[in-house]
């Protein structure tokens, strides 16, 4: 088949022409090799050939198809890409062709709900045909070269992730080291003993997956160090919270900056002024996944009520029921708001709005309410409009709608708080080289560290202080930033 190139319809390779748009086919120019970060997932049934000889060739076929399917499903769901299928194995790859910056903590949530996905598979296999399946997962994260060639990707990181597969029990997810450090805050994993995996001259560190936390970031931040070079920003949120107490009235705040460049560090100094002050929520946007519209309110509402996955939907209903209140209409209050977190049921926009708003502004009743709104870059459209509609039409209640973007937000929403009187946008930059410098000492508790180490990292970070975290981080995990007699000293590869 030809695609053609002017609208991409399918054409046999005899066309000339596309018979959709008449358009001169040409041949499409070879893809161009390029290096990237990528992660492999690798997944083969355990105990296929003894199947093989219990089922005939139609049942086995027809179980192989279900296996295949059930496994297609979170990886796609999680952004990868299926390679192949080799024989009773899945390789599949995150990164290709697009690059997610959670693309390893994607692919490990994927191998998770792969294992989970089998087990419910099993049910269903064991009631038609009499049998049950394993699987066992090897994950690894590395470097490869991508498209060209049969091949989606190519390279080293391919054959550990398939060693990896080979070396786990039955059951089994290992994850590799790299693997390990960029999801290592959001899993629970055991450290197996070091690999001897074919063709590796060396033992392979490893790790065994136990569960992967919902929700949780790969690399979690440390946002109890002092922060540095915000004085401007964080006066501009003292007064935004001064007004919405003064008037009582809602704000909405939209703190732009790009990844890294210390919006969450920003909201957490504030936040923690206000602790005694003010009832603070806190949420965030997902970047994908079903369900996602409310998520921002759920996690913020998971907190507050103090909701539990144990908790039956009475049980939650009641404690959303304690937070709105003794009026005649908390009780339907609690259940619009607990309909739009996935606690039963659907209801109309214009009520879910109307029960959030009514929420949160009896949370406001006895002092300000800040709820707090990371990755608003990624908000479904639907909580975009509950953004606004709580701006518009919160009355006679404090409430600070603090929101934190990419400033790609604004491409996609070019009027976002345009023309609101109570709205304010600021624009957060790179720290300059010596603020960044103090935050490395920050970081690591010493105000004595090295003048070279300091201007080393904060040169690499380019003034992003969550890039400073990493690298800082990296560096003492890797030995080559060491504690010796009370003071932090670099290894001559890092400052020479």
């Amino acid at each position: 088949m030809i695609k053609c190139q002017v609208c991409g319809h399918e054409n046999p390779a005899t066309n000339k022409f596309c018979g959709e748009c008449a358009a001169p086919l040409v041949a499409a120019p070879p893809e161009a090799e390029v290096r990237k970060t990528v992660t492999i997932v690798f997944c083969d049934l355990v105990g296929s050939t003894a199947m093989g000889e219990t089922l005939d060739p139609e049942q086995l076929r027809l179980v192989t198809q279900r296996y295949f399917d059930a496994m297609r499903a979170p990886i796609e769901r999680h952004g990868g890409t299926i390679e192949k299928f080799i024989g009773d194995a899945v390789m599949a790859v995150f990164g290709v062709p697009h690059v997610h910056e959670d693309d390893a903590l994607r692919a490990v949530r994927a191998a998770a709900d792969m294992r989970d996905v089998l087990t419910a598979l099993n049910a269903e296999l064991d009631r038609d045909h009499g049998v049950s399946l394993a699987c066992r997962i090897g994950v690894n994260t590395g470097e490869v070269v991508a498209g060209a060639g049969d091949a989606v990707v190519v390279g080293d990181t391919v054959n550990v992730a398939a060693r990896l597969e080979q070396a786990a029990s039955s059951g089994e997810i290992l994850l590799g080291a790299e693997t390990y450090r960029l999801v290592r805050d959001a899993v629970v994993a055991e450290p197996v003993e070091a690999l001897d995996l074919k063709g590796k001259s060396l033992p392979v560190p490893a790790h065994r997956l136990v569960r992967v936390t919902p929700g949780a970031a790969g690399f979690a931040r440390h946002l109890d160090a002092p922060m540095v070079g915000r004085e401007r920003e964080l006066a501009l949120l003292r007064s935004a919270f001064d007004r919405t107490v003064s008037d009582q009235a809602c704000q909405l705040f939209t703190i732009l900056g790009v990844g890294g460049v210390g919006k969450s560090r920003l909201m957490a100094a504030f936040v923690e002024e206000l602790r005694d002050r003010a009832t603070v929520l806190r949420g965030r946007c997902l970047p994908y996944g079903e369900g996602i519209t409310f998520y921002p309110l759920a996690e913020a509402l998971i907190e507050i009520a103090d909701l539990r996955e144990a908790d039956t939907p009475e049980a939650a209903r009641a404690k959303l029921s304690a937070l709105a209140g003794s009026g005649d209409g908390a009780g339907r209050v609690a259940d619009l708001v607990g309909q739009a977190i996935g606690i039963g049921g659907e209801s109309a926009p214009e009520e879910t709005f109307w029960a959030i708003r009514t929420l949160l502004e009896q949370l406001a009743t006895d002092r300000p309410l800040v709820f707090s709104i990371d990755d608003l870059q990624w908000a479904e459209p639907t909580f975009l409009e509950l953004v606004g509609h709580i701006t518009d039409f919160a009355r006679d209640a404090p409430i600070l709608l603090a929101c934190m973007a990419r400033p790609e937000f604004l491409d996609d929403h070019p009027s976002w708080a345009g023309g609101k009187l109570n709205a304010t946008s600021i624009l957060v930059e790179a720290l300059g080289p010596e603020e960044c410098g103090t935050l490395v000492a920050n970081l690591l508790a010493d105000d004595g560290v090295d003048a070279a180490v300091r201007a080393r990292i904060a040169e690499a970070a380019e003034g992003h202080p969550l890039y400073a975290e990493e690298i800082t981080g990296l560096l003492v995990d890797e030995g080559r930033l060491v504690l010796k007699e009370g003071g932090w000293v670099a290894t001559s590869d890092l400052v020479g």
